[in-house]
């Protein structure tokens, strides 16, 4: 049984029909009696703008109420707006409130392609969405004698695209202003950063607001975390839509720009002026590489897997073989992660950081010891011949664990598998 029920009325010329009342009364009346008892949020969407039609007619759904329908609505929620991504976006924002997932969308045969294309655009796989044909009956006729449209172009779903895109952009910021933070370490000939959590679209607690990743098991979709990018290069000075970010598999596997992409991939590097590359991190430690000589840099995704494996010195090696580069020339930035105060391991796991170095683990005789992946990343990249001065873990808010700041940042550790991500990011200016 649904969870949440939207039933679509937009579009529809109910105020040109003078005997609509009853039968619109008795269709949502057989509505609410099949689903009012599990459902918990019960809405009816108007819209009228353009794309609410497809061809292209500027109809109201303005209900003209009479005393039976009017108290019928009063147990539905009503979202009215000219735009159907507005519309959508604000009954996502209320099934997520109640923290709901399983959708049952009433809607004309006829809009029922289009109702499709835009909720891919706006929901992630975490939602399950089953469809109804609405069928109101007026002096006998159906409202509608359309017939079900299978097949959006790709002119339409451009438009659909972009009405989203203009809707999130005009989006006000959530929890402050966008904030980066740098490294004076890293030269000007390159443009870097760490994002934090401030300064986004994305409104869901664990994921506000500015979430960098969207996956289907989260609730935040492709079309916000495009906005939240689009944001940042705007602010950072890089194009947005030259952006690539690991494919991230835990490992040490380095993609090395202008080659074939790999599957998976915890560390990219580049010469290409104009690119930005990015590493993802919610406790993980993103990584950037800058060298200022070769005019090279690299990112990597160092989780504690990562960084045994070695993924840090991979992308070290990789733009050595790459691009000629010299270890005292390439500088190394670690963007904030979780800290040794809060990230622990089975025993069996932190013996490896042990081994390592016994000042990598706290209480190692416990079943689930304290393990520091920053220390252990910054010793393996020193035995490695990176220059001491040309490395930066501990000063201004990069050295602040991820766990301990939900003001600043998102964690894993912290808020479960809905979490949000930040990144680190870097690119050579053109």
């Amino acid at each position: 049984m649904a969870e949440a029920v939207l039933i679509d009325l937009s579009g529809l010329k109910l105020n040109s029909q003078k005997n609509y009342h009853q039968p619109l009364l008795k269709t949502l009346s057989a509505i609410r009696y099949h689903h009012a008892a599990k459902a918990k949020f019960l809405c009816i969407m108007c819209c009228s703008n353009i794309s609410c039609e497809k061809d292209g007619a500027h109809d109201t759904c303005e209900l003209e109420t009479s005393n039976g329908l009017s108290t019928l609505l009063r147990e539905f929620e009503t979202v009215s707006n000219p735009s159907m991504a507005a519309c959508l976006y604000t009954i996502k924002q209320k099934i997520d409130e109640k923290n709901l997932s399983s959708v049952k969308v009433f809607v004309p045969v006829h809009r029922k392609t289009l109702m499709k294309a835009f909720i891919d655009q706006l929901f992630t796989d975490v939602y399950n969405f089953e469809f109804e044909d609405l069928q109101v009956t007026l002096r006998g006729d159906l409202l509608k004698q359309s017939t079900e449209i299978n097949m959006i172009t790709a002119q339409e779903l451009e438009a659909i695209q972009n009405e989203i895109e203009t809707y999130l952009r005009s989006l006000p910021a959530l929890k402050g202003e966008l904030a980066i933070i740098t490294s004076p370490l890293i030269s000007d000939i390159f443009i870097h950063g760490f994002t934090t959590r401030t300064g986004g679209i994305s409104y869901i607690p664990t994921l506000s607001s500015f979430n960098l990743f969207s996956s289907s098991k989260r609730r935040d979709p492709k079309a916000v975390v495009r906005e939240n990018l689009r944001r940042l290069g705007s602010a950072a000075g890089f194009n947005a839509e030259k952006f690539y970010q690991i494919k991230t598999d835990h490992a040490n596997d380095i993609w090395i720009m202008g080659r074939k992409e790999p599957e998976s991939y915890d560390g990219i590097t580049t010469n290409q002026r104009g690119v930005t590359i990015a590493a993802l991190g919610a406790d993980c430690i993103p990584i950037v590489f800058a060298d200022p000589v070769k005019k090279a840099c690299g990112v990597a995704h160092s989780g504690w897997k990562g960084t045994l494996l070695g993924v840090a010195m991979a992308a070290v090696n990789a733009m050595i073989a790459e691009y000629g580069c010299s270890l005292e020339d390439i500088i190394v930035v670690l963007g904030p992660s979780v800290g040794p105060c809060c990230f622990t391991l089975p025993r069996e796991s932190a013996k490896a950081f042990y081994n390592l170095d016994p000042e990598c683990v706290r209480l190692f005789d416990s079943p689930h010891p304290y393990v520091d992946i920053r220390k252990a990343t910054r010793i393996l990249l020193e035995r490695g011949g990176i220059l001491p001065q040309n490395f930066q873990d501990l000063n201004q808010d990069l050295n602040l664990c991820t766990s301990c700041h939900p003001d600043k940042f998102f964690s894993h550790v912290r808020d479960g598998l809905n979490f949000g991500t930040q990144i680190g990011f870097i690119s050579i200016r053109k």
